[in-house]
């Protein structure tokens, strides 16, 4: 038709993956490095996904009914699945959980955007109920172990599952603050979990 531009998500389909699949890569990588490129959720535009991913408006909200959706998806993306516990032991599930803190994902923007989220948080109700829902299904598998714990005695029954889940802070400031660059990173959970457990556990301070 006469005055219509024709984008990447228009085009005759090729060979190969679906359509569709490669529209939606092409919009989360496009809001990924965007926002890599230093772009605020806040400030980040439907247009402006649109011309980096080589797709109409239209392409994107029949997928996504809006920004935040589409910001929710994408930033799950970077994040990575949460780690599955091997349910062994408690103490080894939390350590494999705070050694995935910051390395779940091998995506070199991961760095850049991460960093940058914190004052959106701060500023923002709506940029902090994504960032919430977007580490809610790594704060549960934590929260399940820890309560998993508890059942089997383990853990002390009057435990602050809650305050000892805050023990992925000491991960968080080394990984993006690089707070003490001489400790070695393999190290760190084991050393994290050693350092609460005896705070946490029933039995000795050291298995």
């Amino acid at each position: 038709m006469v005055g219509m531009t024709s984008t990447a998500a228009d085009a005759p389909r090729s060979p190969g993956r679906p359509r569709s699949v490669r529209a939606d890569e092409a919009i989360i990588d496009a809001v990924l490095d965007l926002l890599a490129d230093g772009q605020t959720m806040e400030a980040l535009s439907i247009e402006a996904i649109a011309a980096r991913a080589g797709v109409g408006k239209a392409t994107i909200y029949r997928r996504w009914p809006g920004k935040d959706a589409l910001l929710r998806d994408a930033l799950r993306t970077l994040k990575g699945a949460p780690p599955v516990p091997a349910g062994h032991s408690v103490r080894e599930d939390l350590i494999t959980l705070l050694s995935s803190v910051g390395s779940g994902n091998r995506d070199a923007r991961a760095m850049k955007i991460m960093p940058c989220l914190v004052p959106e948080v701060h500023r923002s109700p709506e940029q902090h109920r994504l960032y919430e829902e977007m580490i809610e299904p790594r704060r549960q598998v934590m929260r399940e172990v820890l309560r998993r714990g508890i059942d089997a005695g383990e853990l002390r029954a009057d435990l602050d599952v809650d305050v000892c889940m805050m023990m992925t802070g000491p991960m968080l400031m080394q990984k993006l603050l690089r707070w003490r660059p001489d400790i070695d990173e393999r190290e760190l959970a084991e050393r994290v979990v050693t350092a609460v457990w005896g705070g946490m556990a029933t039995g000795p301070a050291r298995p």
